[in-house]
């Protein structure tokens, strides 16, 4: 198989980046779900908070190479060929997915930046985007919470949807994005 997208399925990189981001997700979204499960100030609250502000900020900078992946090859075509409003609403959650990916983290530095706190990525420290300021930090905030919930449905309707071609569409969505059987 190719790194390379092709016109028929997905390459190595798309692939092995979908699924690697995948895990990340859901990595950032246990460690701040779990998170509450220990109290105030505790150790392991706080190592699952760096965690969350790694591993998504490890998400941002994936995204960059998937969109350049994206750019740089074709996109397989999907087989036989979905009706046009599928592939319409299909586009339309790959943008609000991507928008996710990028927003997400972004809104995280900006907040830990606001709120005047270090920004950890594996034993570096990343400068701050804007300067401190804590009730810009806490309307961040609030986005950033609004886009994790949008993420649990966005998340799920795309997982739903694979689920749905695969199975009862019977077409090839799923198949591309699979590692392919030797």
């Amino acid at each position: 198989m190719s790194w390379k997208n092709t016109e028929t399925r997905f390459g190595t990189l798309s692939i092995s980046l979908h699924w690697l981001m995948l895990i990340l997700i859901a990595a950032v979204y246990a460690c701040i779900e779990l998170k509450g499960n220990f109290p105030k100030g505790s150790d392991i609250r706080e190592g699952l908070k760096q965690w969350h502000f790694m591993l998504g900020l490890a998400v941002f900078a994936l995204v960059w190479l998937r969109i350049l992946a994206r750019v740089i090859a074709p996109t397989p075509k999907i087989q036989p060929a979905p009706p046009l409003l599928q592939d319409k609403l299909a586009k339309l959650m790959y943008l609000a997915l991507y928008l996710l990916m990028i927003g997400a983290p972004l809104a995280g530095w900006l907040i830990l930046s606001a709120f005047g706190k270090p920004i950890p990525f594996f034993g570096l420290e990343l400068p701050p985007l804007i300067s401190e300021n804590p009730d810009l930090g806490s309307q961040i905030k609030e986005l950033h919470e609004l886009a994790g919930t949008a993420g649990y449905w966005l998340i799920g309707l795309h997982a739903v949807a694979a689920v749905y071609h695969h199975h009862f569409v019977r077409d090839n969505t799923l198949r591309i994005m699979l590692p392919e059987r030797k």
